[in-house]
């Protein structure tokens, strides 16, 4: 068992194997795109699944597999079906923007992918254009179609933004009565790439769920999982369920079981953190894995108690000048 310096068990790591898209989300970067990372600055898939590996045996049980976006790198099932196969392994799973994930999604199947998140903010068309500055709505409903059919678990990941697609809650938690979808709302964060301060949230986890029961009087709380970030709940009558995540509130960061690699190997204990070193760079140094196994456990002996103190420690960037695409979510 993997344990951090507050006691709390390390056992989930988000792995982002790149930082390019082929969506330009508004609260993620902007218009014009990134400045891309150079392929000597990524990782390696070589590096990256020796990285996984040795985290497997030091406790690691789950991956996500995040971005940007991940089918936008060449061969990517490649790593992920070399990655299904470590020793150790409970769980692969994927964030995706399913623009191009539908071919994929029999052979994810086959390697054992249980489940996916599906980032999709919107049911309109011309919203969810709006919003990507791209006409990819048909395909994303085509992956969650093809997710579906091969029983894979779908989850999908809402970002609710103010005079965005607060209108689209409802019909989202409508999609649920049908579907055995679990529709997360998540609270806006400030990992825009615009270079700009943010200065919190107008829609918290609070007014969000207060949306919803104005519309579903009868919906009731379930049982959260070990380790959720997200709140959850039912609704009687609905085969899907719903979560909201206070991303931006941290509410959970209590109980945070996780750990996250940067597409150009930087290991951050925490969203909110600058990153606390380099594996990528160890590697290529010639770090060995027994040496490289103290380094991280000496990391995580020093992870901070929260998002809120990780921020306060932050050495440069204070305004979040990042973008999801480079810190994988």
């Amino acid at each position: 068992m993997l344990l951090d310096n507050h006691g709390r068990k390390i056992n989930y790591l988000r792995l982002a194997v790149t930082d390019r898209c082929n969506l330009r989300c508004f609260y993620c970067m902007p218009e014009e795109g990134l400045d891309w990372l150079s392929r000597k600055e990524l990782m390696t898939y070589e590096e990256m699944l020796q990285a996984c590996a040795l985290l497997v045996k030091m406790g690691i049980e789950k991956i996500r597999i995040t971005g940007g976006e991940p089918f936008v790198r060449k061969d990517i099932m490649k790593l992920l079906t070399a990655l299904s196969e470590l020793d150790g392994l409970k769980e692969l799973s994927i964030t995706t923007n399913g623009v191009i994930t539908a071919p994929h999604v029999a052979q994810l199947k086959s390697i054992g992918v249980k489940a996916i998140n599906l980032s999709l903010d919107t049911l309109d068309a011309n919203r969810f254009f709006a919003i990507t500055r791209r006409d990819e709505f048909a395909n994303v409903m085509q992956t969650m179609e093809q997710l579906l059919l091969h029983d894979i678990e779908v989850k999908i990941n809402t970002v609710v933004m103010t005079g965005k697609n607060t209108q689209d809650i409802i019909p989202l938690v409508e999609l649920t009565k049908d579907l055995p979808v679990s529709v997360r709302f998540i609270e806006e964060m400030p990992f825009n790439g615009e270079g700009h301060s943010y200065s919190g949230i107008v829609w918290d986890y609070v007014r969000i769920f207060d949306e919803i029961r104005r519309v579903f009087p009868t919906i009731q709380k379930v049982p959260d999982p070990l380790y959720s970030t997200s709140y959850n709940y039912e609704i009687p009558g609905h085969k899907g369920g719903i979560g909201i995540i206070a991303a931006y509130s941290r509410t959970f960061c209590g109980t945070c079981n996780r750990i996250r690699i940067t597409p150009q190997g930087t290991l951050k204990n925490c969203l909110y953190d600058d990153g606390v070193l380099n594996i990528k760079d160890l590697m290529r140094a010639g770090t060995d894995d027994v040496s490289l196994e103290g380094i991280l456990r000496n990391a995580f002996n020093n992870r901070e108690k929260d998002g809120w103190q990780a921020e306060r420690k932050r050495l440069e960037n204070p305004d979040f000048h990042e973008s999801m695409a480079t810190i994988g979510g």
